[in-house]
Parts: structure tokens; sequence; C-alpha cells
């Protein structure tokens, strides 16, 4: 007990930037494999590296800034904003983005990550003041992030699949079955596909990774069984928020291929 409590009770291990400087060393393997390999992602990793320092910096003084002040108002946009940042970079990913898509696309994050966030922060974690900065925009953070995943790949599974089945999507049709109906099947793969990530890491967390989270409060001296248990919590609200938004991406888009008609509408490159 003795060996335990003197391990809990260390001082935190501060990182200075020169430790930074050491952890780029990293990188610098990254990048080497990349080149040794033929890969032409040497540029991409040295670009990431760097958007990633210059982020999490700003982002940390602007945090400094938000806990210091407490307005409910800045982290309403906070929290907006990293909305709008994640909503851009999902469809950005898309082979057809549109409009349509990042409205869809916009309030399915908003609303699955939002009704989260309140779920979590009203009746479990129980937030005082409920805009308390300090857990409403670390949390909402994990949420928006994941949410952001399930809609990409859910809306990029979903063009992939309504193209490939194009010809039974007709003939469901042709027999008279309902647009519903006739996209189930990918409708379904879509959702699949977005939600295996997130089954995959309930399946193996604690045992084969310990989630950042997790290893960021037990770092920060927090007792292990106070992070496991906010790690649960974590875990389980990312599964709704996925599920939350996959959800409204899959069916929301789903319409966008039929005609008001009920028809399948023609590919881009067929109706230009």
């Amino acid at each position: 007990m003795g060996q335990t409590g003197d391990v809990m009770d260390a001082p935190i291990i501060d990182l200075a930037w020169f430790d930074l400087g050491l952890a780029a060393g990293l990188i610098l393997i990254a990048i080497g494999v990349s080149r040794v390999q033929g890969l032409g992602l040497g540029r991409d990793l040295l670009v990431g590296a760097f958007r990633t320092v210059v982020q999490l910096v700003l982002v940390g003084y602007v945090l400094i800034y938000i806990f210091a002040l407490d307005r409910w108002y800045l982290v309403i946009a906070a929290l907006l904003i990293m909305v709008a940042v994640a909503t851009h970079a999902a469809v950005g990913r898309q082979a057809r983005p549109s409009r349509f898509l990042y409205g869809i696309t916009g309030v399915a994050i908003l609303a699955g990550s939002g009704l989260t966030l309140i779920y979590v922060g009203a009746a479990v974690v129980q937030v005082d003041p409920w805009y308390n900065p300090r857990y409403l925009i670390p949390l909402f953070g994990m949420i928006v992030g994941n949410a952001m995943n399930a809609a990409a790949l859910a809306a990029e599974r979903l063009d992939g699949e309504m193209d490939n089945r194009r010809q039974e999507i007709e003939a469901y049709l042709a027999l008279g079955a309902s647009t519903t109906r006739a996209a189930r099947r990918p409708v379904r793969l879509s959702l699949t596909a977005a939600l295996i990530p997130t089954i995959n890491s309930l399946m193996v967390v604690g045992v084969v990774s310990l989630p950042g989270m997790m290893t960021g409060q037990i770092l920060a001296g927090v007792s292990p069984l106070t992070a496991v248990r906010y790690q649960i919590v974590v875990m389980f609200m990312l599964a709704g928020a996925v599920a939350l938004t996959a959800v409204l991406v899959v069916l929301w888009y789903r319409r966008s291929f039929f005609t008001p008609a009920a028809q399948l509408r023609l590919p881009e490159a067929e109706s230009s």
C-alpha cells in the first residue's frame, strides 16, 4: 500500500518545449519510412505535424481564455465552431460533396453530438454550472471527433452502395417497392460501416488500448479507478453519438438519391 501511495502522490512530470522537440523524432521515423518505401507521404506528415503543434498551442491559449472568463456564450460559440470544422472535414472527404450534404452532415453532427452532450452533462456527470467549460469542451471535442468520422464513413459508404447496387434498387422500384425498401440494404451496410470502429473500440478498450482521456487523467495524478469510471462514460457516450449521427446522415442523405417521383436519380456524370 505504501508503494502504491508513493506512486499516486508523485509530482506530475512537466514537459518542456525541448521534450516536445525530442518527441518530434518519432515523426522523423514516419517520414523516413515513407521515403524508403516510396509512399510520397513525407510532406503530408511534416505539414500534419506542424499543424498539430500550431493548432494545439492555439487551442491551449484559447481554452485558458475561455476558462478564465467563464461565460456561457463563449462556451457555446466554441462548440459551434467545433461542429462547423468537423462538418467541413467530414464532407471534404467525400467524392461528391454538395451543399445538401454539408447541410445534413452539419445538422446530424450538431444533433447527435448535442443531444449526447446534454444527456451526459445533465444526467450522468451533472456538470455545475451547466456550461462549465472544463467539462463541456473536452467532452464535446471527443464526441464531435467521433461523430465526424461516423458521418464521413456513413455518407461515403452509402454513396458507393447506391452506385454499386443501382440495378438491384431499380428492380425493387420496378416491382413497386418504396424507396425505403429499395435502399434498405445500402442503408444497413452504411450504418454498419459507421458503427464498426466504435464497436471494435468497445471490444478491446482497457485490454488492447488505454484511451487518451483515461491515460491523461492517470498521468495527471487522478486515481486509476476514477479515470476508469470516466472512460466508461466516454465510451458509452461515443457509441450513442456515433449511432445518432450516422442514422441521421444516412436516412437523410438517402432521399437525395431519388426523385420526387420515387425514381433513382442518374449519376452526375450521366445526367450532365
